[in-house]
């Protein structure tokens, strides 16, 4: 059935010479590549990556960002599996994406296929192998700038990258490198017609190569990297339009009815079981039970709390009917606070502080748990010493509001014994029109073009009004940019945008240095704002630092800072 492609036997238990000897187990090994693509729920000792971001935080104490991003400590232990663990893994992986390429064409021929099927498979492995050892260094990119590019199989008895110590420029890496292999592996990838077919689900192909570059070039344009990449906004707009274009009729916006259902299955549905057509590029996995939702659901259903959701997060949210709630956003897509807990209110908008969920976003709802809403069996009540903030549980959410997003709500049912899908998703369409938003309008201020793409998502939501008639947004290419940027935090929250996105943009100084905000409700309903946790951001986070034992078995230079 669909995704069996990951379940082989482990090819480490043969020799190099066996596996490469036999068209089958040369297909096991490559496929086993597929599990280098990292899931991210939880992924950092039980800890997301947004919680180090100004979107949330984490309940419990041993939750691996909360000792380690969120107080600037980059040498945690609790964040290693990120922080250190990352180079390791994906350099793992880029070396079996090189074996395979290395050795595929001297392997034989299974007797059971014809020339043309061994012909076909044999291209789309190394297809396949030349996007994944891509997408592995665009990841080492990001957490720690141009690293060493190896392209041959390196011995690992030895200290694999004793020979490369010179790091290469950021043109050179992504733009070189990365962009370049990802166009040239495009065309030997399965079309989109045989990805989508069950029995291939998760495996790469065209759309997939195509939408990473969209990605990647619109961060090349960005403030960030422009200068040294020679990528402009031009270029940005045109790869996320080429996507559009190419493909657009193959992928769209989930939709349903009822936006906030919408919303929720865009995330949860899967492409072969759930005819869910928003999803480009994913980790496929196996069925979940309560045992993989226990850390990120709520105390009062028997969870952990784990990933709590911030106001900072909550307040990005328009309203119902288009609106913004408050009168000024910074350039970080996040409300101006001023030293205040409290944004100043938009005069013109419906909102009311003391009714902070009232009308808003219905992605607002989707995305987060707040006080009276359903939650399995019961309602989520954060009153202190009821349901969901028991007096002396240390677990409880520090902000008042816990997770929707990403955690499958059936599986609560028949006493937590029900299991569901929850594939990873690195890539959706949403994306792509995000991408193609905020390219076009740095590239030409507010358009048409910008509003269309941009109410196509908000509309899929649920809410009411239209872009283009907001004039405190047409008339004004900051003031778009700062929406984007907004739209982008609500639309993509907890998929692992937010803590790249503002580093390209160069603000995660105004991002990740300010307060995390909560709420308190009283024993009569009433709601108040509190700061659940301060935070600390310094320029040499930027990067992470180079793990301290590849500096010694190498001397590879350092990150800035560090």
């Amino acid at each position: 059935m669909f995704g069996d492609f990951l379940d082989k036997q482990p090819s480490n238990e043969l020799t190099e010479e066996q596996v490469f000897n036999d068209w089958s187990t040369t297909m096991q090994f490559h496929f086993d590549t597929y599990n280098f693509l990292r899931h991210g729920a939880g992924r950092i000792q039980g800890s997301w990556l947004d919680a180090a971001t100004d979107l949330a935080g984490t309940s419990f104490s041993d939750g691996g960002v909360r000792t380690t991003f969120n107080i600037g400590n980059y040498y945690g232990n609790a964040g290693y599996s990120e922080l250190v663990g990352t180079w390791e893994h994906y350099y793992r992986g880029i070396r079996k994406c090189n074996m395979l390429l290395t050795r595929i064409d001297s392997v034989p021929k299974a007797s059971d296929l014809s020339d043309e099927k061994y012909a076909t498979d044999k291209l789309n492995y190394k297809s396949e192998a030349r996007f994944l050892r891509a997408f592995f260094y665009w990841e080492l990119f990001l957490r720690y700038g141009p690293v060493p590019l190896v392209t041959e199989v390196l011995d690992p008895n030895g200290d694999l990258l004793s020979g490369y110590s010179t790091r290469p420029s950021i043109k050179e890496y992504v733009v070189d490198f990365v962009l370049k292999e990802l166009e040239e592996c495009e065309a030997g990838l399965m079309p989109y017609e045989d990805g989508v077919k069950a029995a291939n689900a998760g495996r790469i192909s065209q759309p997939m190569a195509r939408a990473l570059q969209s990605r990647i070039t619109l961060y090349m344009a960005s403030d960030r990297f422009r200068s040294e990449s020679g990528i402009s906004w031009v270029d940005a707009a045109l790869s996320a339009k080429s996507f559009m274009d190419d493909y657009g009729a193959d992928y769209g916006l989930f939709q349903d009815s009822n936006g906030k259902n919408a919303y929720r299955n865009a995330i949860l549905r899967t492409t072969y079981e759930g005819q869910n057509n928003e999803v480009i590029f994913f980790r496929n996995d196996l069925k979940i039970g309560w045992g993989a939702i226990i850390n990120d659901t709520p105390v009062g259903e028997g969870g952990r709390g784990g990933l709590s959701p911030s106001q900072n997060l909550v307040d990005m949210y328009d309203m119902a009917d288009g609106s913004s709630p408050f009168a000024e956003y910074d350039e970080t897509g996040a409300p101006v606070y001023a030293g205040s807990l409290s944004p100043a209110v938009n005069a013109s908008s419906p909102y009311d502080d003391s009714k902070p969920w009232s009308n808003r976003d219905p992605r607002l709802s989707a995305t987060v748990l707040y006080h009276g809403e359903s939650w399995g069996d019961g309602v989520i009540n954060v009153i202190k010493g009821q349901r969901d903030n028991p007096v002396g549980n240390t677990n409880a959410s520090p902000t008042g509001y816990y997770v929707r997003k990403y955690i499958p709500e059936n599986i609560l049912a028949a006493n937590k014994t029900g299991t569901s899908y929850r594939n990873w998703i690195f890539i959706r369409y949403a994306e792509i029109l995000l991408n193609y938003a905020e390219a076009v309008n740095e590239a030409n201020g507010p358009s048409v073009e910008v509003y269309d793409v941009l109410d196509a998502l908000r509309h899929r939501a649920g809410i009411s009004g239209n872009v283009g008639d907001r004039t405190d947004l047409t008339s004004s290419q900051e003031n778009m940019r700062r929406f984007i940027r907004k739209e982008r935090a609500v639309e993509l929250a907890f998929e692992e945008h937010r803590f790249w996105d503002v580093r390209r943009w160069n603000v995660a100084n105004e991002a990740l240095s300010r307060p995390i905000y909560g709420v308190e409700v009283a024993s009569d309903g009433s709601v108040s704002r509190k700061v659940a946790q301060e935070r600390v951001f310094e320029n040499r986070m930027y990067l992470y630092p180079i793990p301290e034992a590849e500096i010694w078995k190498t001397d590879i230079e350092n990150n800035p800072g560090w």
